[in-house]
């Protein structure tokens, strides 16, 4: 495993990423959605960071199996999703990959007519996309790796990482 990014780092852009929010919502109703399971590291110490009454709820969605994203549509688990309408709702996930989760919780999140939607990521994958649609914040650009620790794992492991690491071949 190759560490990309240390604790410290993370925590320090975590605040700033607090402060952009609570300066951008600042007066308005928020709720924070966390997606299940990678971003529940992220949505805990940014949540802190945010100096804002807020709602915080969860939402599971997958495409992933293993070490590689399955390509096909996302399965979108809402029922621990709280109400939405004419709130303003930041997505919070782990990481921006291939685009296809955070569209399809947008698109749902829309129907279930919020007030706005945005979307606010811990990293951002360098690698083409299908979709147009990206994140409002994030923390961290990396290269196109499997990544594990901060919350994201590899086969239910390494979530408890305090810092971000590239998984090697060898670790696969």
């Amino acid at each position: 495993m190759r560490r990309l990014i240390e604790a410290p780092e993370i925590q320090q852009r975590v605040a700033q990423l607090g402060r952009q929010i609570t300066d951008d919502y600042r007066g308005r109703p928020l709720t924070v959605i966390g997606v299940l399971t990678g971003s529940l590291v992220l949505v805990s110490d940014l949540i802190r960071s945010i100096e804002l009454p807020l709602r915080v709820g969860m939402i599971r969605a997958s495409s992933y199996a293993g070490r590689t994203t399955t390509g096909t549509d996302v399965s979108l688990d809402l029922n621990l999703l709280p109400e939405v309408r004419s709130r303003d709702v930041l997505i919070v996930d782990d990481v921006f990959d291939t685009g296809r989760t955070l569209t399809a919780i947008v698109e749902r999140l829309k129907t279930a007519e919020a007030a706005s939607v945005r979307a606010a990521v811990l990293l951002w994958k360098d690698r083409p996309r299908e979709m147009q649609w990206t994140p409002d914040y994030f923390g961290f650009k990396i290269p196109d790796v499997f990544v594990v620790g901060y919350g994201l794992d590899y086969n239910d492991e390494h979530r408890s990482l305090p810092y971000v690491a590239a998984l090697e071949p060898g670790d696969l």
